[in-house]
């Protein structure tokens, strides 16, 4: 089956801002729980964003007043706008989806995943 497929990274300055998009190619997108990880390659993944089937959103507590996690159902896709960019936000950032038309806050398991797009935010 098709894999989300995640755009948008790149080179950022600190202070500036990112946007990603995630292209999630499922029938009923509206139907499913979506978040945004990152990663760095000596660290475990972090789950820094989610917004519910209704709408709703989660965030951690290390970005929240940073970033806006949003969809648009009429093309299937996610996105996350990163502002006030920090070189600790270097990393690659991946998203997921999960069929669930319940909460699904950070921490939550999804198993519909991205390959990833680098991030890196110069100082």
């Amino acid at each position: 089956q098709a894999q989300p497929a995640e755009s948008g990274g790149g080179s950022g300055q600190t202070g500036g801002s990112l946007r990603l998009t995630c292209v999630v190619p499922k029938p009923k997108f509206s139907w499913y729980c979506m978040g945004w990880f990152r990663q760095l390659p000596w660290n475990e993944r972090e789950h820094i964003a989610s917004i519910y089937s209704y709408g709703s959103a989660s965030y951690a507590d290390s970005v929240k007043v940073r970033l806006t996690i949003s969809k648009d159902p009429a093309k299937n896709t996610l996105y996350v706008q990163m502002n006030r960019l920090k070189p600790e936000d270097t990393a690659m950032y991946y998203c997921a989806a999960r069929y669930s038309l319940g909460r699904c806050p950070i921490g939550y398991q999804y198993n519909y995943w991205g390959q990833g797009t680098q991030v890196t935010v110069s100082s």
